[in-house]
């Protein structure tokens, strides 16, 4: 656990780039996903905790398009890496451990504040036909190892392509020791506290639910209830005063320069 006098200082999460690797961008994770954007699906948009989880970290995105298949055999001859531009000995995905599995070799080390790991795992919300993220989690305030990024190919002997700019894995710091902090328990709905909100906002819902199998399919369409979008519920009217509707995660930025002598070889 962190030191009291760490908990209110902003974390620092640091990318340094290794030498001679291609150019893989960090991005804050966006909170639109393509597939979406098709009409019936525009309704995901509705769904706030969706919506959060988008952007509830960091993508490192591909530079350069290439193709996988796999011929579900457990060697590492099994699965073929093929880039567009037929040039794969510097790039960063390979068969490396056999059964079907993509490995990126991530080109940074990362560090975070003492007492944070990095959860790394798929971007959120983006299925790939063909191809399901591993997670991994890293202690990223002392490994001075790299770490790589694997995806489990579920598709035998199909193409599955990997297009430039599409994000390969997802970055999200956690605290070390949080979840064992919790207490986990079960109880009967009755004991919580505000039971009462709850049964008030189960009628609301039922009713609404209703209102819509009675109303015309075109206005049916637009109707929404936007308690929890909004932070509230059918028994406060006031939101939630910590409610989130949007995370705005920070850009990499470049650190100061040191001066040490050939630093800025160093980082090429």
């Amino acid at each position: 656990m962190l030191p009291e006098d760490q908990l209110d200082q902003e974390p620092e999460l640091v990318a340094y780039r290794l030498p001679d690797t291609p150019d893989m961008p960090i991005v804050p994770a966006p909170v639109q996903r393509n597939w979406w954007d098709a009409a019936p699906l525009r309704y995901a948009y509705r769904c706030l905790p969706l919506l959060m989880a988008n952007q509830n970290g960091w993508w490192i995105l591909n530079d350069n398009t290439f193709t996988v298949r796999w011929n579900g055999g457990a060697s590492t001859a099994a699965l073929s890496v093929r880039y567009t531009d037929g040039e794969a000995d510097r790039r960063q995905a390979m068969s490396h451990f056999g059964h079907g599995i993509l490995t990126f070799h991530v080109p940074y080390l990362f560090r975070t504040p003492p007492g944070w790991n990095l959860l790394v795992r798929g971007p959120a919300n983006l299925p790939k036909d063909g191809a399901h993220p591993l997670e991994g989690l890293v202690e990223t305030d002392w490994a001075v190892a790299t770490f790589t990024m694997n995806w489990k190919i579920t598709r035998p002997d199909a193409d599955i392509v990997f297009e430039a700019g599409e994000p390969l894995l997802m970055l999200l710091p956690q605290r070390r020791g949080e979840l064992e902090r919790f207490h986990p328990a079960h109880a009967p709905i009755s004991r919580m506290p505000d039971a009462g909100d709850h049964r008030a906002w189960h009628d609301s819902r039922m009713a609404f639910a209703h209102e819509m199998l009675a109303a015309d399919p075109s206005v049916a369409a637009d109707m929404w209830q936007r308690h929890y979008m909004r932070g509230t519920h059918p028994a406060a009217a006031e939101p939630f005063p910590a409610h989130q509707r949007r995370l705005l995660l920070r850009d990499f930025t470049a650190l100061p320069s040191s001066g040490a002598p050939g630093e800025e070889e160093a980082a090429r």
